[in-house]
């Protein structure tokens, strides 16, 4: 890997970023930015890095961001502070290699939920919004309004802390509709892929159906399976690589392109 790859590490506001680049800058395909999971009050961009390190084994061609971001808590919340650090990471990222790059958003959990939502949601006012080539959605909430999602443990953490109650918002919109990535779903927006445990507790079955449904919907190119396990079990090795395969099968289609 070190023939491969240049690892830079760089402070940006209250993140830490992870860069690994292609000796060859001019063969780069695009970016992915990995956006970790933990509750979005918890986790860290190490918990990517061995599935980062083994999907650039397959994908040689790409540059990768493994990416911080504030963590939400008592005193704070999840947006736009969450979708902000992306913003500025994507910025970075745009000066440090070239302004033509495109870029893959993959997360995990609140992770994917952040990818989805920085994919779709135009209100927010993401700098770089339009550049996302593709979203891969693991294990991630795509509805938050989901009756069945409203079992997750820390739910209740999640309705006082996802957004801030007070802010302003237009008349035609609610504080419900902001953080769910189905809701901003459209013509334009990336094609997806997404995996999900069929053992889960955390993401119910509903999620999944709700998802492909929207897309399907607006005839967005997408793609949806399922693995062995539970919320965090798509981390083991049989099903990482099963992710990793499907991931760059799904890259390589030219309906994702």
């Amino acid at each position: 890997m070190e023939k491969i790859f240049l690892l830079i590490k760089k402070w940006m506001f209250q993140q830490k970023l992870d860069l690994y680049i292609p000796k060859n800058k001019d063969s780069i395909k695009g970016v992915f930015v990995m956006i970790h999971g933990g509750g979005w009050k918890s986790g860290n961009k190490t918990n990517l890095t061995f599935f980062t390190l083994s999907l650039m084994q397959k994908s040689p061609d790409y540059a990768f961001a493994n990416i911080n971001y504030r963590l939400a808590d008592a005193n704070s919340f999840v947006l736009p502070n969450q979708t902000n650090d992306i913003d500025s990471a994507i910025d970075f990222l745009l000066k440090k290699l070239n302004t033509n790059t495109k870029f893959i958003l993959l997360g995990n959990s609140a992770g994917a939920h952040l990818s989805m939502l920085y994919g779709y949601n135009y209100f927010l006012n993401s700098k770089h919004h339009n550049k996302i080539k593709a979203v891969v959605n693991i294990v991630g909430p795509a509805d938050l309004s989901d009756k069945d999602f409203a079992n997750y443990s820390d739910y209740n953490f999640l309705e006082k802390h996802m957004i801030d109650l007070q802010s302003q918002i237009p008349n035609n919109l609610t504080n419900k509709d902001i953080p769910n990535p189905v809701y901003w779903i459209n013509k334009k927006s990336p094609p997806t892929i997404s995996f999900y445990g069929n053992t889960d507790q955390v993401i119910p079955a509903s999620q999944k159906r709700i998802l492909d449904s929207a897309l399907n919907k607006y005839g967005i190119y997408n793609q949806s399976f399922e693995f062995s396990g539970g919320h965090l079990d798509w981390e083991k090795e049989k099903n990482a690589s099963f992710l990793i395969d499907k991931i760059e099968d799904f890259l390589n289609n030219k309906k994702s392109n």
